[in-house]
């Protein structure tokens, strides 16, 4: 059984996230000590929870610590299986991750998967749900992935009640991905959407980006969406498309918080991206890791900013499998991935 300590690098959930994929992927039963060691509430709030009981679900592993606010868990993996899945968070808690956890396993299974995860799709500290469908499932599909998502609902917080769905194909082959060099910025666009609110405060998020947009002088295009939601929300959501790579940064609305706010920190993010020589944003890198760990070759992608949920996945991976993690850069400025990997060796039952 290997041991993980919760507690290292970032100290949060992706620990126990890449973790539980790695362990069905490779068969290796695992006990995970100090969980979200680093944050105000340690251990297994509901969502962490639910991506557990999920690939508990999907790999039909015995669990031990399956409870509350537990920061000691046993995961023992058995058979990978392919199906028909449902996840309810209970909460606003992150639909989005839940399916993080367990997309990539099932991509080997033996039969197309269909999940429908009930909780929050544009909640704070976490991918919207469409930052999924924007970058992370199109990069994906890059590296050989056969997946797609549908949003039923939009689940803000604190309602939650958010529904989306996914369907994953077996019989994945990974190749290796290369996203170095940026080229130039060719456009921008989005999406500005609000859920049981007056689409004038879409409008006003549009209208604050397009401001703020104009000086780098590309056609920017930004779709107004109304959301059909149990409650309310507004998100501003900015994707920069540029000769080599693109970078996806989004906002959320909240009580008392100015529709021009909303706007001005998506722009900003962008912004920043822009102003280094990242190809893809730091929140893409970290999320690769793991795919780009298991296709064989050599992958290498240059991020915006070397972050700590980067360096958390790079030491989880490394407790896995045999492929050589190098990046080369200092935490808070850019750097480079690099990946040389055999591919993942797994023999199914």
């Amino acid at each position: 059984m290997l041991a993980i300590d919760g507690s290292i690098g970032e100290g949060g959930g992706q620990v126990l996230r890449t973790a539980l994929a790695l362990s069905i992927l490779t068969g290796t039963a695992i006990r995970v000590e100090n969980i979200r060691a680093h944050r105000p509430k340690p251990g297994l709030m509901a969502q962490h929870l639910k991506a557990l009981e999920a690939a508990a679900a999907v790999a039909e592993a015995r669990v031990d610590g399956a409870t509350l606010h537990s920061t000691v868990l046993t995961f023992e993996p058995g058979a990978l299986r392919g199906g028909d899945f449902r996840f309810d968070i209970g909460t606003a808690g992150s639909a989005c991750l839940v399916l993080q956890t367990v997309l990539l396993p099932l991509c080997y299974a033996r039969t197309v998967s269909h999940l429908t995860i009930t909780g929050g799709t544009h909640v704070p500290w976490s991918p919207c749900y469409h930052y999924l469908e924007q970058q992370w499932l199109p990069s994906l599909r890059t590296l050989g992935v056969r997946a797609e998502a549908q949003l039923q609902l939009a689940g803000f917080y604190p309602r939650g009640g958010g529904r989306l769905h996914a369907a994953i194909h077996p019989d994945t082959a990974l190749r290796p991905l290369r996203v170095v060099e940026r080229g130039v910025l060719r456009r921008i666009r989005g999406v500005s959407a609000v859920a049981n609110l007056d689409i004038s405060v879409a409008e006003r998020q549009r209208r604050q980006a397009l401001l703020r947009l104009g000086p780098h002088e590309v056609p920017v295009e930004i779709e107004l969406l109304r959301l059909p939601a149990r409650g309310k929300g507004t998100l501003l959501l900015l994707i920069a498309d540029c000769a080599g790579g693109r970078a996806c940064y989004s906002a959320l609305g909240a009580p008392g918080k100015p529709a021009e706010r909303v706007a001005d920190e998506a722009v900003t993010a962008l912004d920043a991206f822009l102003a280094t020589d990242g190809a893809v944003d730091q929140y893409l890198a970290d999320q690769l890791v793991l795919p780009m760990a298991l296709a064989p070759g050599v992958s290498e992608l240059r991020t915006s900013c070397v972050t700590p949920h980067l360096l958390t996945n790079c030491e989880i991976v490394r407790r896995f499998l045999p492929s050589d993690l190098r990046i080369e850069g200092d935490a808070g400025r850019p750097g480079l991935l690099r990946i040389r990997s055999d591919g993942l060796e797994r023999h199914l039952p």
